[in-house]
């Protein structure tokens, strides 16, 4: 199982007190048993870092940030050029959906690229744009 982790999704897994931190986890897990890998991407990792630095204490955000930058099983994706404009294309195709970000846009165009289905988040907007994604919890 191919899972792409969203923001929601490293969130969950760095707070152990999140409602859905326990079942983050075994998604994450599970994924990274089947391929070895999970997915992310830069922009993602951005609003990450962003918002660990400032829920958490910054000792706790350090510690997290340092195992998700060095783990051998997580693959960021870099927002490229040509993604960026892929991107916008999304952003052009669903612009009748202005409350999805476009960070979230990119990872979609990176999930689609890559044929990813499996998304770790709670961000309901991968379900509207009717992609093929997966929302994982479920």
């Amino acid at each position: 199982m191919k899972l792409f982790v969203d923001t929601w999704g490293w969130i969950a897994l760095a707070n152990r007190e999140e409602p859905e931190h326990l079942r983050a986890v075994e998604c994450f897990e599970r994924s990274k048993q089947s391929t070895g890998l999970v997915w992310t991407s830069n922009f993602v990792l951005d609003e990450t870092l962003t918002l660990l630095f400032l829920r958490t204490r910054p000792t706790d955000a350090l510690l997290f940030a340092n195992r998700l930058m060095h783990s051998p099983f997580i693959r960021v994706e870099t927002v490229t050029e040509e993604r960026f404009r892929n991107s916008f294309e999304l952003r052009t195709r669903f612009a009748d959906k202005p409350k999805i970000s476009f960070t979230d846009l990119t990872s979609m165009s990176i999930m689609k690229e890559l044929d990813i289905e499996n998304v770790l988040t709670r961000d309901a907007h991968f379900m509207h744009v009717g992609l093929g994604f997966r929302q994982l919890p479920a």
